[in-house]
């Protein structure tokens, strides 16, 4: 299996680190987003949406989106819940994952970071929607444990930007049931970088 993406997208990260827990073998290809190497012609001939995370599977077909990916990779491990009602769960998180908590924290994230914006001219809106996300998680993980009952790919896809938040400019000291899941989720998957 080939993955192509960039170290420095938390989108990309979901995938390296479910096929490490999985103990897939894979060949990294390294595509540098802020190169516009997704723009190439044989990378769009590949992936026509010109995005990272994309896989070549061992049979050749191609695959998009990071949480496709780690749903198609972990079928049938201990990272899909085997009940019924946490597996919803886990891809409830995984589908607010992309639509609330990925573009607040991760937009904030590559404009402060990769940008070099100030974080005091970030959109308003934006950083409220980035600190609601977190508060949501920190109220739902109060308890201590993972999103969707046992780790799961709802853990892994929220790991990867929530670990970096303090990029953007969130302060995740205000967020300690956050903080502490962060460790949890890092143990759980063996995750060192």
């Amino acid at each position: 299996m080939l993955i192509y993406g960039d170290l420095v997208s938390g989108n990309c990260l979901k995938v390296k680190w479910t096929a490490d827990y999985l103990g897939r073998p894979y060949e990294w290809v390294d595509v540098d987003v802020l190169q516009n190497a997704t723009r190439t012609p044989d990378f769009l001939a590949l992936n026509p949406a010109g995005q990272v995370p994309t896989v070549v599977l061992d049979d050749g077909r191609p695959l998009a989106q990071s949480n496709a990916i780690i749903l198609h990779l972990a079928e049938g491990s201990d990272l899909i819940p085997a009940d019924a009602y946490q597996r919803a769960k886990m891809l409830e998180w995984m589908f607010w994952e992309q639509y609330s908590h990925e573009p607040a924290i991760a937009v904030a994230r590559f404009f402060v970071k990769y940008l070099g914006r100030p974080i005091a001219e970030l959109d308003a809106k934006l950083v409220t929607r980035g600190d609601a996300a977190l508060k949501l998680m920190d109220e739902a993980l109060e308890r201590g444990g993972f999103l969707a009952g046992p780790l799961s790919l709802a853990d892994v896809a929220l790991v990867a930007y929530t670990r970096w938040a303090h990029e953007g400019g969130f302060d995740l000291s205000r967020y300690p049931s956050v903080q502490a899941w962060i460790g949890r989720v890092e143990a759980g998957l063996h995750i060192t970088d």
